[in-house]
């Protein structure tokens, strides 16, 4: 793959001092790297990035969290450039996120200089920029994303259900026969409570009925202690 003979880079960051720091290191260490601008704001990037032609964006991620990953799918829709994401957050959460949004490569602040231009290198050369233990929870999470993309419509209104409501939609399939009193008892909860789970259930899963219920629940398996309604 060829590429141009100087790598164009851009910086984002809301603090003058880190993007002061980042262009002395980025000019010092790689002659073959040219910073061609600095921005403070995500969305001034956006709209320049189609006129400057960066080959890579190195976004300081932690002052703008979803403005930042907001961002990074609107310049993967825009701009060829890969985009390289800085944070100090220990939290994992956060460079998953980019990544997931798009980002090329995630790297911690507190990491050595040199190795800021090792990074732009990398994601540069279609590479992309994450430790190992990152490498295997973008593959899990893609794998169950895939896996949730297949849900058909009925599971995918099962996954809405809170952990209390499955819990009241398990207890009411597998006591069908028992009064709704019976079930508010087992589940230490008073009539009314349990009439406000059942309210929420079926208006999330389209029915109307514990029978509705019953036969919802046997046909996508919520359980596997489907009791008959009657």
């Amino acid at each position: 793959m060829k590429f141009s003979a100087t790598i164009r880079v851009i910086l984002v960051s809301r603090h003058p001092i880190m993007l002061s720091g980042l262009e002395r290191v980025i000019s010092n260490k790689n002659p073959r790297m040219e910073v061609i601008k600095e921005f403070s704001l995500c969305s001034d990037l956006i709209s320049e990035v189609m006129i400057l032609l960066p080959d890579v964006i190195v976004l300081d991620l932690d002052t703008y969290i979803d403005e930042g990953i907001n961002a990074i799918t609107l310049l993967n829709a825009s701009s060829k450039a890969k985009i390289l994401v800085l944070t100090g957050f220990r939290d994992n959460t956060v460079g998953d996120r980019a990544m997931l949004a798009g980002a090329r490569g995630v790297l911690r602040k507190e990491e050595p200089v040199d190795t800021v231009t090792r990074a732009i290198e990398g994601v540069h050369a279609d590479q992309f920029w994450l430790d190992r233990a990152g490498t295997s929870r973008l593959f899990l999470e893609l794998s169950r994303k895939k896996s949730s993309d297949k849900d058909t419509p009925s599971q995918k209104r099962l996954k809405t259900l809170t952990t209390r409501e499955i819990e009241v939609a398990d207890c009411l399939t597998s006591n069908a026969s028992e009064s709704s009193k019976a079930i508010a008892k087992k589940l230490c909860i008073s009539d009314s409570t349990l009439r406000n789970h059942l309210g929420s259930i079926y208006e999330k899963l389209g029915i109307s009925s514990r029978v509705g219920l019953w036969d919802y629940l046997s046909k996508n398996k919520l359980n596997n202690k489907v009791a008959s309604p009657y």
